[in-house]
């Protein structure tokens, strides 16, 4: 959201995410540069945490991976961002894209939930001020339940929204979000533990295994070159 005086707007941001075989580090680039705030590089940290406690508790977190928001030059900050860079996390490990035609606000926690950020009802009308101009077809907002109470939207969106030319989606938990933004069942645990064969999850569990298989092998060959 920029500040004008006493007149604020929503702005979309794109942010990217790539991964690699590493030590169990998230680079928040924003942060590296000094345009991060203390508030995002500790969602940054936040969401780094729940990626390692969910998919390999028992396994080190063998990624290298990286953040930004592309073609930003200003300071950024706070933690509404963090479920977007979450799920742009998740997108690149899963190597499922991500809908384009959807933004999304919300911070998270440790465990996955989405909680309320500020400016949603800005947030919601400079994505749709951005999509008008180009043509509505569809598009929509993902913004945490908790802030639904918040909404206090122009007329206009809100006659776009009645019409199905626009949307507004209010999500709990991180795995409803991915679901609307790639298309792809998130996946539940069953009783043996393992993510549903083809799910979101699944995916991502399986990726971060694999990297910290070849991140076991690559020390293996370090021992033997050693020796």
């Amino acid at each position: 959201v920029i500040d004008l005086g006493d007149f604020a707007f929503g702005r979309p941001s794109r942010i990217s995410a790539t991964v690699r075989m590493g030590e169990g580090e998230v680079v928040d680039i924003e942060r590296e540069v000094e345009l991060g705030g203390p508030i995002h590089s500790k969602a940054v940290l936040i969401l780094s945490r729940f990626l390692a406690a969910r998919y390999v508790p028992d396994r080190p977190l063998s990624l290298s991976a990286s953040l930004v928001f592309e073609q930003s030059y200003g300071p950024v900050e706070g933690d509404s961002a963090s479920v977007a860079e979450l799920t742009a996390l998740l997108s690149a490990l899963a190597q499922a894209p991500v809908r384009q035609s959807l933004a999304v606000t919300g911070s998270i926690n440790q465990y996955g939930e989405v909680q309320a950020i500020g400016g949603v009802n800005e947030k919601i009308e400079g994505f749709f001020d951005v999509c008008r101009t180009r043509g509505l077809e569809g598009q929509g907002v993902i913004i945490p339940h908790a802030n639904v109470r918040h909404l206090m939207l122009r007329e206009d969106v809100v006659d776009a929204v009645r019409e199905g030319r626009f949307h507004v989606y209010a999500v709990h938990t991180v795995d409803e979000a991915v679901e609307l933004l790639t298309g792809l069942p998130a996946g539940e645990r069953g009783e043996e533990g393992r993510f549903p064969e083809g799910t979101l999850n699944q995916r991502v569990e399986g990726r971060l295994i694999q990297l910290a298989e070849l991140r076991q092998a690559w020390s293996g060959k370090g021992r033997d070159h050693d020796e």
